[in-house]
């Protein structure tokens, strides 16, 4: 879990602006549905922030999930169709559960919701008929409290003794089309980032409530992207890991890359989010 063996600095990056939130002394929510009457959709107050963010391919070999927080994994899929949602069942979970396995020495993988996102002109993000977009703020997918409630949720009977032991929520994301120029996603550097950079933010279901991390600004953040990323590359992400020696929450955002050519094909791409039990 050494740092890698550059300084960051010295790597080639774009300078491109990131969606922080700004301070405020009420709790932040989202709905992820069109909100009640006369509520708006967040309270969060964005923070907007130019920042370097480093190509990691000098140094993708020695990244890795308990260190930085991410990795990336070569990785072809048999899938034939990521817009299939039986394909993407049958086919695809099983292929990221053996990835996960393999890359984190978990005893047993979960595959649990999966988000398809193709980026559309002039549209807003979570309305019906139309596809998800990226994620244009920095967040973390679980906290402190939700990791372990999210495992109450899905695991049933089995929680509490699974809870007794290591659990890590970890994220596979990959493009569906390759090469990926347009929006590609930044990843942060858990070994840069504090504990008060992340705030817990309400996210409201229509059949539950949940919690994920938005993050304030910290100069000290080290932020990679990697370039051009190929369908047959997945990056995996560590949203929560109960193991406080290692990296825990790793903040992420897509970004708007200002060195993107002009006719690059609009941003596709799957994410599937996993639990590993360690033994």
């Amino acid at each position: 879990m050494s740092a890698i063996s550059v300084d960051p600095a010295s790597l080639p990056s774009v300078q491109a602006a990131l969606n922080y939130v700004a301070p405020m002394t009420e709790k932040p929510f989202n709905y992820t549905y069109g909100p009640p009457p006369g509520m708006p959709r967040t309270n969060a107050v964005q923070d907007p922030r130019t920042v370097a963010i480093h190509s990691l391919r000098p140094v993708e070999r020695e990244l890795s999930l308990d260190g930085e927080g991410f990795a990336i994994a070569h990785h072809k899929s048999a899938v034939a169709d990521f817009y299939d949602e039986d394909e993407l069942t049958r086919v695809y979970y099983p292929e990221i559960e053996a990835l996960v396995m393999s890359q984190t020495g978990a005893r047993r993988v979960k595959v649990f919701d999966h988000t398809v996102r193709r980026r559309e002109w002039d549209t807003q993000d979570r309305v019906p008929g139309v596809a998800r977009g990226p994620v244009m703020r920095v967040h973390n997918d679980f906290t402190e409290w939700s990791g372990p409630q999210r495992v109450r949720d899905l695991m049933g009977g089995e929680a509490d003794s699974l809870l007794r032991r290591r659990v890590a929520f970890i994220n596979v994301w990959r493009p569906i089309r390759g090469p990926l120029l347009d929006h590609p996603l930044a990843v942060c550097d858990a070994r840069s980032t504090n504990p008060e950079d992340f705030v817990g933010s309400e996210q409201r279901y229509e059949d539950r409530n949940g919690e994920i991390y938005i993050v304030r600004y910290n100069p000290a953040h080290r932020w990679f992207y990697a370039p051009a990323m190929r369908k047959d590359e997945a990056m995996l992400i560590k949203c929560y890991d109960s193991d406080r020696t290692v990296a825990r929450f790793v903040a992420h955002s897509a970004f708007d890359d200002p060195t993107m050519q002009a006719d690059a094909p609009p941003r596709e791409s799957i994410e599937i989010r996993t639990i590993a039990f360690f033994a």
